[in-house]
């Protein structure tokens, strides 16, 4: 597989500064290497910070157990492919065609796609007190697209709502606009060529919405849990995000 084959330069940087990020937004991140490629970050905040909208519990679970699983996943598909290793995760998740067999392409998919995205999703959320307001920029893209932060919220909503099964939410910038998506699965906006039916493009925002990350607290309502997190979006990473990507 040949780095970023399928990418223009300045997609490369966008993804590698994407992946930079996340590991700079990961203070508590054990300092100690291990030989695996891969390790489970360590969550910015303790397992109940975001209580009463996302119960302690799920945290717990949800970290410890599931996005655990996708890292050791993803560490048993890349030991077979040791040159893959080199590549920034987000890089190779958009270029995951190039991935000969599906033996392999299939694991870096889904357990690559799992590990990106939930740490993705940890440094989207902060406690409720520290959960802020989109930047000016920000917020003046999301009203122009969406005519207000209400509109959009409601949309955003609507597609994590209508999103069958198990998959996420995503806000992306694609083409200098603000654009709702959603995917199956573990799946994500990075992913060219494997997602035909999503808008493709940088991920600002993502909201998981496999019942994994919310049956405990919310059993089977759904709408109730995507109202509740917003309560605990991490607007200033958001904001972040928007102003290194903006073009």
């Amino acid at each position: 597989m040949k780095p970023a084959s399928h990418m223009k330069r300045r997609q490369f940087v966008q993804l590698a500064t994407l992946t930079a990020a996340g590991a700079a937004m990961q203070p508590g991140r054990a300092a100690a290497e291990t030989t695996a490629a891969h390790s489970l970050p360590a969550l910015p905040y303790a397992f109940g910070a975001l209580e009463p909208h996302i119960d302690a519990r799920t945290m717990e679970i949800h970290h410890g157990k599931h996005h655990a699983a996708y890292v050791a996943g993803l560490n048993a598909a890349l030991a077979n492919a040791p040159d893959l290793t080199k590549q920034p995760l987000a890089v190779l998740l958009a270029d995951l065609p190039a991935v000969s067999g599906e033996s392999l392409r299939t694991p870096l998919r889904n357990h690559g796609g799992g590990h990106w995205n939930h740490t993705f999703f940890w440094e989207t959320l902060a406690p409720a007190a520290d959960s802020g307001k989109p930047s000016e920029k920000l917020a003046a893209a999301i009203s122009a697209e969406f005519s207000s932060l209400d509109a959009f919220k409601k949309a955003f909503g609507e597609a994590a709502a209508k999103r069958f099964g198990s998959g996420w939410a995503w806000l992306v910038l694609a083409g200098g606009k603000l654009k709702i998506t959603s995917t199956p699965n573990q799946d994500n906006p990075l992913m060219k060529g494997l997602v035909p039916d999503a808008d493709l493009g940088t991920p600002l925002l993502g909201l998981d919405v496999w019942e994994h990350a919310y049956y405990l607290h919310y059993q089977n309502r759904r709408p109730d849990y995507v109202t509740a997190w917003w309560n605990v979006v991490n607007w200033a990473a958001v904001s972040k995000r928007f102003a290194e990507n903006g073009e």
